[in-house]
């Protein structure tokens, strides 16, 4: 239990968190990174196996490009709430989540094209 000044008031000192909610966060981390591996996966299937046309080439790029997103946001997102965890203060937003969505449809988009082209 963190000490507090008065009822409810965090002295501002790191606490340690209940372990359920940092495995929690560790294991919301550990998912970032395989969505983050998974499309870099793609990416690399995407520009060797298929024709080295531009559709392609583009399809391959943003495929790095969200799995870039994916792991970059993943661990800012662990960091964030470890440091909020460990504070005491609310979950902060995060727009991994979001911006992940986001590059998820873009690449379903450019394939479709890529299938059309």
């Amino acid at each position: 239990m963190p000490s507090a000044d008065g009822p409810g008031q965090p002295t501002g000192e790191p606490i340690e968190p209940d372990y359920r909610f940092s495995l929690a966060n560790e294991r919301t981390f550990l998912a970032y990174e395989r969505t983050a591996i998974g499309l870099v996966a793609a990416a690399l299937a995407v520009i060797n196996l298929l024709e080295p046309q531009w559709p392609e080439q583009v399809l391959g790029g943003l495929l790095l490009g969200a799995g870039a997103v994916a792991a970059v946001g993943g661990y800012a997102r662990f960091r964030a709430v470890d440091r909020a965890l460990r504070a005491g203060r609310p979950l902060p937003a995060n727009p991994a989540v979001h911006l992940v969505s986001l590059g998820v449809v873009i690449c379903l988009v450019a394939a479709a094209i890529s299938v059309l082209v």
